[in-house]
């Protein structure tokens, strides 16, 4: 069964970095566009990131982030990453690592909090 397994939130200041961590399993890790969305309290789910398949030529970022994070992939470790720089208090949220296959997953999330 697919399975999205996300890490490395955590409490930081303003200004400051993080790297986000999904490890995929269940499904050709490398045949599949990999996406990071978030969602704040009392706000609907966003996308942030995407990154096509194989080797991952193709980005996009939503423009709240664009130059601040940035999405990569290594197949070899069926694993996607978001690094995440000069953080907002705006970018305290649930972090979710996606795939859509069959039908979309879901990983349980990281919490990423910014604040100082």
């Amino acid at each position: 069964q697919v399975q999205l397994v996300e890490s490395g939130g955590g409490l930081v200041q303003p200004g400051g970095s993080l790297r986000l961590s999904c490890v995929a399993s269940g499904f050709t890790f490398s045949s599949r566009p990999m996406r990071w969305y978030r969602q704040a309290p009392g706000k609907e789910r966003e996308l942030v990131a995407a990154i096509t398949s194989l080797g991952g030529s193709s980005t996009y970022y939503a423009d709240s982030v664009k130059g601040r994070f940035t999405i990569s992939r290594d197949n070899a470790k069926n694993t996607v990453y978001l690094q995440m720089n000069s953080l907002k208090p705006e970018d305290t949220a649930v972090y979710y690592c996606n795939v859509l296959i069959s039908d979309n997953y879901w990983g349980k999330g990281t919490q990423v909090t910014v604040s100082s």
